[in-house]
This record gives structure tokens, C-alpha cells and sequence, in this order.
């Protein structure tokens, strides 16, 4: 047996002891949208898990120009309006090999601030047109520390542009988060899948 940085301990033939978290995600909830103003999760976000993971597959908005953004609550869902900090920049390339950047996106941070936050921004509604990503909320249950989230979402817009963006903040707040919303700026949420796993 061998002990590594910080006392991790590894058996005789290389692997993790038993007590080492893997990492593994754990699925809790699927939600499908269907013109919905939002969804919701209003369960299942506890102490159970140090870190919350949402997969988005093929968001679809019914307004072009919205913005996909999410909020958080303390109190089970009955308000989302946890003040926030956060910073944003996007990446950009079309198909042409025309136009490509990497810029900040101060139109989608926030300064403490209770306004949802924007995950993907200006999302385009014709048919083809979609956003996926992942957004991973950490130590949601802290009664101690504020909640770090990061997101990374891509999306296909109007002008055949592939468009990455990076957020990264934190609900400023001591109390525990047990619920998050999800919706649009503008219009619904036409259509799409998203995911809740705990990262065991």
C-alpha cells in the first residue's frame, strides 16, 4: 500500500482506496420542456452531494434573441432570488472561417445582484438552432460558504456561428440552496432536456 499527497492511500495494485470519491455521477431528475415558462428543481438538491451537475441538451427557445439564464432559492422554491457575483466571456468562429473572437461579456455578469443569471445569450429560435452544456453547482448545502457555479454552454446561431460561453460565479449566501430555476429571458423554452446528477 502507498500514501499519496494528502494522505490518500492506494492498494497494492494501483487503485483509489474504497473511501476516495470517484467522481461518479448519479442521475436525480430528467426534466423536458414543452413551451414552458421554466423548470424547476425543487427536490433532491440537499447534502446528499457536495456538487450538483445540469446537463442542457438541445435548448431550444420560442423567441429569437432570448437569453437561457437560472436562479437560485433558499426556501424550497418559493422565491428565487439569491444575490449573485459572477463573470462571463465568450468565444466565437463561424463556418465561413470569417469571424472568430475571444471576448469578455460584461452583458451577462452580474454585481450582486437577485436578477437571474445568464448562462447562454442571445440564442436564435429557427428550427435547426439549439444550445447544450453543463452548469455544476457546488457545495449547495454550505452553511458556512458562499455557492460557486460555473457553466459552459454552446450554442448554433443565426449567421451559422458556433458561440461558447463561460460563466463562472457565486450565490452570496450562507444559507443552503435547495432549489434552482431555469427559463428564458423572453418567450419559453420550446423544447429540450435537462439533467440533474449529484457528483458522488
Amino acid at each position: 500500500m502507498a500514501v499519496v499527497s494528502g494522505g490518500t492511500t492506494l492498494i497494492d495494485n494501483g487503485a483509489l482506496d474504497a473511501g476516495v470519491p470517484t467522481g461518479s455521477l448519479i442521475l436525480l431528475s430528467t426534466q423536458t420542456a414543452s413551451a414552458s415558462a421554466s423548470i424547476s428543481f425543487t427536490s433532491d438538491i440537499d447534502s446528499t452531494y457536495d456538487s450538483y451537475v445540469f446537463k442542457f441538451y438541445n435548448i431550444h427557445p420560442s423567441t429569437s434573441g432570448a437569453y437561457f439564464q437560472f436562479n437560485l432559492s433558499t426556501d424550497g422554491g418559493s422565491n428565487y432570488n439569491v444575490t449573485k457575483t459572477s463573470t462571463g466571456f465568450v468565444t466565437y468562429h463561424n463556418e465561413a472561417d470569417s469571424a472568430t473572437g475571444l471576448i469578455y461579456e460584461g452583458g451577462i455578469d452580474l454585481a450582486q445582484s437577485t436578477s437571474y443569471q445568464t448562462i447562454a445569450h442571445n440564442l436564435g429560435n429557427a428550427n435547426d438552432e439549439n444550445s447544450s452544456g453543463t452548469l455544476q453547482l457546488f457545495n449547495p448545502s454550505s452553511n458556512t460558504f458562499v455557492k460557486h457555479y460555473l457553466s459552459d454552454i454552446n450554442f448554433y446561431n443565426a449567421g451559422s456561428v458556433s458561440v461558447r460561453d463561460f460563466i463562472g460565479g457565486y450565490g452570496n449566501t450562507t444559507s443552503s440552496v435547495n432549489a434552482i430555476r431555469f427559463q428564458m429571458n423572453t418567450g419559453n423554452i420550446d423544447d429540450g432536456i435537462i439533467k440533474m446528477y449529484g457528483v458522488k
